[in-house]
């Protein structure tokens, strides 16, 4: 992920950008808005360690070495010594209680919708079996090699299909073990090429052709996919040309109707873009994901905080009511098994969508969209007001107004708890419905469901 949230572009005040697409364009974009809810996984070698995912091998990048890391403080924060041993990662890795079934069978629980998996991140680790670097799951120098699932990408996302779940393939355009990336001969400085692309553009080129090499073969040995979602932004015309159009051209020929978030770049290829750790503060005129951890931390990391199935409710019926997905960050540990505190949560959370999922799937932002303690969303005729549970359990009031809106005149507000009507009565400010013992107080929210 690219930690410097500031490289999003903002489209807040502009026109929809999708509306100059392919009518089968705009159609996958409306297809993928629907969905609302996402996860991604980060996985990889470096779940061994209490670590950043790549960020360390960066020099600049001195906040992904911390003093609080073992893993840095036991290399003596010896920079090259912290590298050499990041790198040999790999060969340690032999996570053999690896279940995708398992992720899969958790997020389906949770009322997800589809599933980002990281392919590549930025240190070049490959987790499919490409024939373009040894740095890969499925060399030998890795343990797990060998064993019947270390084709890992294909795996999972074969499992997501098969529990009906759309695919999102994430993919790092930077790639620092590559040569052509961080050339060897050249000092490293920072997460960009470490040579001047124009002095050398054979050198480029041969990267170039390397990130095509490994996206043609992610587009044609994994099965249908639904979303190529590439990282590292800074991958960019002028000095990082890898030639999108061709790129995008080639992976659309072997996956038709395939959605590219082109992330933090801006411009034809960024289909949707991708807030990360933050939900924007208004409806946005553009197709969007936010991008939040249920940790703290992308992968793996021990002892991690987690984020209350509530917490991630209210994620839900913010990105909703301001017309955005939500894709929540997941990290399985060493061995390859989402931590319990993360699958209780997921779980948690399964069981209040199971009754209010309606008022986040496939739903559009409604005027006012939010108001106080309410958020609003509709889909077809129905308007849903989501009531977020604010209160302390003993202080629920008898009578909760919502302001700013009012159903029409006789018509009935359902909630959906338990799909009975409600009383409620209009009110200078809106209206107002009768709690009778009804809003369940360890409940996150509350919908209300009436007509437009």
């Amino acid at each position: 992920m690219t930690r410097i949230t500031d490289d999003i572009v903002d489209h807040s005040n502009e026109t929809d950008i999708s509306k100059d697409k392919p009518d089968w364009l705009r159609k996958r974009l409306n297809e993928f808005m629907d969905l609302r809810f996402g996860m991604i996984v980060h996985w990889g070698p470096y779940a061994q360690w209490d670590c950043f995912e790549s960020w360390g091998l960066s020099p600049a990048d001195n906040w992904a070495r911390k003093d609080e890391f073992r893993c840095w403080t036991e290399r003596g924060r010896d920079f090259e010594r912290f590298c050499k041993d990041y790198r040999a990662l790999p060969t340690t890795f032999n996570p053999v209680l690896f279940d995708p079934n398992a992720w899969v069978d958790l997020a389906v629980s949770a009322g997800i919708k589809y599933l980002a998996f990281t392919t590549k991140h930025h240190d070049g680790f490959c987790m499919f079996d490409t024939r373009t670097t040894d740095y890969r799951i499925t060399h030998p120098f890795c343990p797990f090699h060998s064993h019947p699932r270390a084709n890992v990408a294909k795996e999972v996302f074969d499992a997501a299909r098969r529990r009906g779940l759309a695919v999102s393939c994430y993919f790092s355009k930077s790639d620092w073990h590559c040569p052509w990336y961080w050339a060897p001969h050249f000092p490293v400085v920072n997460r960009n090429p470490n040579y001047d692309t124009t002095q050398y553009p054979d050198l480029w080129e041969k990267f170039v052709r390397f990130v095509h090499a490994q996206i043609q073969e992610l587009m044609t040995g994994y099965g249908r996919l639904d979303i190529l979602w590439l990282d590292g932004g800074q991958v960019r015309p002028p000095s990082q040309d890898i030639r999108m159009p061709e790129l995008a051209a080639m992976a659309r020929t072997h996956q038709p109707g395939l959605i590219i978030a082109d992330r933090t770049v801006g411009g034809e290829y960024e289909d949707f873009i991708t807030p990360e750790q933050k939900i924007p503060e208004r409806p946005l005129n553009v197709p969007w994901e936010s991008c939040i951890t249920l940790g703290n931390y992308w992968k793996f990391f021990p002892n991690d905080s987690y984020k209350q199935a509530s917490d991630v409710i209210r994620m839900l019926a913010e990105t909703s009511c301001k017309g955005g997905n939500l894709l929540l960050g997941i990290g399985p540990d060493a061995q390859g098994v989402i931590p319990p505190v993360a699958a209780e949560r997921l779980k948690a959370i399964g069981q209040w969508m199971k009754t209010n999922g309606v008022s986040i799937y496939g739903t559009r932002p409604f005027p006012p969209f939010s108001t106080g303690n309410t958020r609003f969303t509709t889909k077809g005729q129905d308007v849903f007001a989501i009531l977020l549970n604010v209160y302390e359990p003993a202080t629920i009031p008898a009578k909760i107004e919502i302001t700013d809106i009012c159903p029409p005149p006789g018509s009935e507000v359902l909630l959906l708890s338990d799909q009975q009507p409600i009383r409620w009565n209009p009110t200078a400010q809106g209206f107002a419905v009768q709690n009778q013992g009804r809003l369940d107080r360890d409940q996150p929210a509350w919908v209300l469901k009436f007509p437009r």
